[in-house]
C-alpha cells in the first residue's frame, strides 16, 4: 500500500511538473471585479513591444476544466499556441479565462429526456451568467491594457465553451471578427446578432454528449442570413473532436486572414 501511495504522489509531482514547464509562458492572473474573481492566464507574443498591435484569441474551456486552480483551462487548447509555427507565423496575445466550478458560460440549461439522453435548452434572453460577465469585463480590460488590433479580436470554445462562444458574439454583434465554435451550439433565434463575425463551426458526428444537430442548427440559420459561415462534421468522431480542430490545416490562417 506504502508503495502505491508514494507511486501515486511521484505521477502526481511529475505530471505537475511537465504542466509547469509546459505552460510557464502562460502567466497567472486573475480578474477581481466587485468581490467577484475570475482566474486566467495570458500569453503574449514572442518579443513582445508595445508599440505594436496584435490581435487577440480568447479560448473558452469546456465544463471539465471549470475550477479555481488557473491550470485546468490550458488542457485542451493551451499546447496549441505554444506550437513554435504559430508562436512565430501568428503572433497574437491569448487569454485563457477559467469558469468557476459550477458556473457556466451560456444561458443554457443541460438535463435528462424521458429516455436518460442528455438534452439542452439554449435561450434567446436573460441576463448573463456570472461567468459571461467576468469574462466580458476581462476582454475589455486586456483591450484597455494592451495594444490589441481592434480589428482582429477572435473567440473560441469547446463544449461549454463553444457554447460560450456563441453567447459571446451575440451579446457583443461588433466587437468579434471572427469565431470558432467546437461541439458547441445555440438558439437558432441569436443568428441575427452573429452577422458581423465569421465562422468556422466544428462538431464529432457522433457525439453523444452535445449533439450535432445543435451545431448544424445554428449553421443552417447562419447560412440563411448570408452570415460567412464554414462547418466541418468529423465522421466517425465523438465529443472530443477539439484534437481534430487542433490539428485542422489551415484553421490560424484563416482566423488571422479576417478583419472586421
Amino acid at each position: 500500500m506504502a508503495k502505491k501511495i508514494l507511486f501515486s504522489l511521484f505521477l502526481i509531482i511529475l505530471v505537475s511538473h511537465a504542466f509547469a514547464q509546459d505552460y510557464s509562458l502562460y502567466k497567472e492572473r486573475l480578474l477581481i471585479s466587485r468581490g467577484d474573481t475570475m482566474p486566467y492566464r495570458l500569453l503574449l507574443p514572442e518579443d513582445f513591444n508595445f508599440k505594436k498591435i496584435y490581435p487577440l484569441i480568447l479560448f473558452m474551456h469546456g465544463s471539465g476544466e471549470r475550477g479555481t486552480d488557473n491550470k485546468a483551462q490550458l488542457i485542451h487548447g493551451g499546447s496549441l499556441f505554444l506550437r513554435d509555427s504559430i508562436r512565430k507565423g501568428y503572433p497574437a496575445i491569448v487569454v485563457f479565462p477559467q469558469c468557476s466550478p459550477n458556473g457556466t458560460w451560456a444561458n443554457a440549461i443541460g438535463e435528462r429526456d424521458t429516455s436518460g439522453k442528455p438534452k439542452r435548452t439554449f435561450f434567446i434572453g436573460g441576463k448573463p451568467t456570472r461567468d459571461m460577465v467576468l469574462v466580458q469585463k476581462l476582454v475589455r480590460k486586456i483591450i484597455h491594457e494592451y495594444p490589441i488590433n481592434k480589428k482582429q479580436v477572435y473567440v473560441g470554445g469547446l463544449s461549454l465553451g463553444g457554447m460560450g462562444t456563441f453567447e459571446i458574439v451575440r451579446r457583443n454583434p461588433k466587437l468579434f471578427a471572427a469565431a470558432f465554435p467546437i461541439c458547441g451550439g445555440a438558439n437558432v433565434g441569436i443568428a441575427p446578432k452573429l452577422k458581423h463575425a465569421s465562422w468556422w463551426v466544428f462538431h464529432g458526428a457522433d457525439d453523444n454528449v452535445v449533439y450535432p444537430a445543435y451545431s448544424k442548427n445554428m449553421v443552417s440559420a447562419m447560412q440563411a442570413l448570408q452570415i460567412p459561415v464554414k462547418f466541418t462534421l468529423y465522421p466517425n468522431t465523438g465529443h472530443n473532436c477539439w484534437d481534430k480542430t487542433f490539428d485542422e490545416p489551415g484553421l490560424l490562417e484563416w482566423l488571422f486572414s479576417v478583419k472586421k
